[in-house]
């Protein structure tokens, strides 16, 4: 019995720790996403210079095969809904906290009403949950409709959020739970990355201005500019 209970202690291992895990998804994700987004960069460029559309899918005139630009935009739009979920949900989250603060005795805001659905049980639904959530993706659509050049507009918006929220902020961080010596070698070369990263930021937020000062002298409401 000791043997076997030896032995089945050392099969059956502790599960690797959360931190561990979670570094190596993170790792997969980021490198994967990279890849992809790299690639439309330099493969985009390298075909249209700096004539490369926002679209590449529809921006230069080509629509066939079809079936091919159909699949294209099916794998997108089942992408955007998840990622569409992922950012909005902290929006959501602290709107609808702070309206039930403010307004505890409120029905409308606070109270749940359940619906009960076959082979699943009761199902709870909020009103303002439903008309808040609603009116907030209609408004977003109604904008981005209304902005013809709004690939030049979400790349100003990229350009000014990348360096402080995904650059400066966990490399300062990083360097102050690490307690890395200053002026060493790891605290310079991490201090040249956001560096280094700044400068592309800066850049990029140029281009996108340019972009949009192009896109204003022919703007039309409703109507793509490319």
């Amino acid at each position: 019995m000791l043997c076997s209970r030896i032995g089945l202690q050392d099969t059956l291992r502790s599960s690797p720790p959360e931190n561990k895990e979670m570094k190596r998804a993170s790792l997969a994700g980021i490198t994967t996403t990279t890849v992809f987004y790299v690639l439309c960069g330099c493969v985009g460029y390298a075909a249209f210079g700096n004539n490369a559309p926002g679209n590449f899918l529809t921006g230069f005139g080509f629509y066939e095969p079809f079936w091919l630009i159909d699949i294209a935009n099916i794998c997108i739009a089942i992408h955007l809904v998840g990622a569409y979920q992922v950012f909005c949900q902290p929006i959501f989250s602290f709107v609808e906290s702070n309206c039930q603060k403010k307004w505890p005795e409120n029905k409308f805001i606070t109270r749940e009403h359940p619906i009960t659905v076959p082979f699943i049980g009761a199902i709870y639904f909020n009103l303002f949950r439903l008309v808040w959530r609603s009116a907030y993706v209609v408004v977003t659509v109604v904008l981005a409709m209304i902005f013809p050049f709004f690939n030049d507009f979400l790349g100003l918006i990229g350009a000014a959020s990348f360096w402080p929220l995904t650059v400066y902020f966990p490399i300062e961080m990083y360097i102050a739970r690490a307690k890395i010596p200053k002026y060493s070698i790891t605290w310079t070369w991490l201090k040249i990355l956001s560096w280094t990263c700044l400068v592309v930021s800066l850049v990029a937020a140029v281009g996108s201005v340019e972009g949009l000062i192009q896109s204003v002298k022919t703007y039309q409401p409703f109507k793509s500019g490319e």
